[in-house]
């Protein structure tokens, strides 16, 4: 008798969204730890497309400058895109980087995945198969749930939008540094090799 390995069977889910519990989505990141996933406030299932090896490198540099200002400081910790975080409305969403103040930190369980605090700074990045508009629609989002600074840069217009609680978005076109001393004392997001 003869074996013949199974083929996997891969479906197409583009027509169709998916809605899982908060339960139900940690399961699935812990049985899928390779996909880059995200829950919306409304329980809707994200994935994401791998960043291609430009956006990449560019997050390496950005992750690195905010890491390199918080070992001189300590006044927080910094997280990459692999690591999520559960708003107050409930989304679970995983920025580019993130830092969060220290304060915020304390107390919360390591056994936690996706800890329910508000980060103080992001950043966003846009890839080039990123939608500018489903950005910045999870840049206010991160807005009105409390986000004190949070940076959309855009690449492809060569523009960086801010976002703070309160206010309306400012875009900078091509800025070579970009002050958030209001949040993060004496950083200045370098963005040579950035552009």
């Amino acid at each position: 008798m003869q074996s013949f390995a199974a083929k996997p069977l891969l479906l197409d889910i583009r027509r169709v969204t998916l809605r899982v519990t908060h339960e139900e989505f940690e399961k699935l990141c812990q049985d899928n730890p390779d996909l880059r996933l995200e829950l919306t406030k409304e329980g809707q299932l994200i994935t994401m497309v791998p960043a291609g090896w430009e956006s990449s490198k560019r997050n390496s540099k950005l992750n690195s400058r905010v890491e390199v200002w918080n070992e001189q400081t300590g006044l927080g910790e910094v997280f990459d895109s692999s690591g999520g975080f559960t708003l107050p409305n409930g989304a679970v969403r995983s920025p580019d980087v993130t830092w969060i103040e220290k304060s915020k930190l304390e107390g919360i369980s390591t056994d936690i995945a996706f800890p329910e605090v508000t980060p103080d700074f992001v950043i966003e990045l846009r890839s080039k198969t990123d939608s500018l508009k489903t950005l910045q629609e999870k840049m206010q989002e991160y807005q009105s749930n409390g986000v004190r600074l949070g940076l959309l840069i855009n690449p492809q217009d060569q523009q960086v939008e801010i976002y703070r609680p309160g206010q309306e978005t400012s875009v900078l076109d091509s800025p070579s540094s970009i002050d958030c001393n209001e949040v993060m004392p004496g950083f200045t997001l370098d963005m040579s090799r950035i552009w």
